[in-house]
């Protein structure tokens, strides 16, 4: 006995769409190089301007904070904020089949100058930790708005770098952990404090005032 076979015009969506998703996914995986950073990086006047602009306070309190309350790598598209990442910052990333998780590629880190082609050896940076997000604002958000911090592919604020240099990092503001690499502290910079601009975060007076030293590099 034959089952029945589904309208033509149905099975020519279903190749359409499974079409579309091989291209995205192909796309995503070779679009940047291995050098890659996060998109909206202001340059170093417009870093300055909004430095200016950040309210300057003696940094809140941790009490209630735990990384539950900002939910991260959340799956949209068929991908986690960290795979999109990886895909993003990676050259010639290679997916396993019919998903978004990448195999193999290259990466580049910038924040110790090193290259990695293992996906499992590199952790997605918040460049404003979390933690640091907390004692400087988002103590006060609702959740949807905290969610929104720690998945923002928008702004600076997520990068691939090291696993070794990130876990070094901590939730440390640049007043205390800058990275190794000398020759990034310009852009680091650049990209904390664009994050900070963008959500409204206040800062204390030792971070400004590396934040303004690490600008001078530029």
């Amino acid at each position: 006995m034959r089952h029945p076979q589904p309208p033509t015009h149905a099975r020519r969506l279903v190749a359409t769409l499974a079409t579309l998703l091989a291209a995205l996914l192909l796309a995503l995986a070779t679009a940047t190089p291995a050098d890659a950073l996060p998109p909206d990086i202001p340059d170093e006047e417009q870093a300055r301007t909004e430095l200016a602009a950040l309210t300057v306070e003696p940094p809140g309190s941790m009490a209630g904070y735990s990384r539950d309350e900002f939910p991260h790598w959340i799956t949209v598209k068929g991908c986690t904020t960290r795979q999109s990442v990886l895909i993003r910052d990676g050259e010639n990333v290679e997916l396993a089949p019919g998903s978004c998780r990448p195999v193999a590629g290259t990466w580049f880190s910038p924040y110790d100058d090193t290259t990695w082609t293992d996906p499992s050896q590199l952790d997605i940076d918040h460049v404003v930790p979390l933690a640091e997000g907390w004692r400087s604002g988002a103590d006060e958000w609702t959740r949807d708005r905290r969610r929104e911090f720690a998945n923002d592919l928008t702004t600076s604020q997520l990068i691939a770098v090291s696993a070794a240099s990130n876990r070094s990092k901590g939730d440390q503001d640049p007043a205390d952990w800058q990275p190794p690499a000398e020759g990034f502290h310009c852009v680091y910079a650049e990209m904390w404090i664009h994050v900070k601009y963008v959500y409204e975060l206040t800062l204390d007076q030792a971070e400004a005032d590396a934040l303004d030293e690490m600008l001078n590099s530029c």
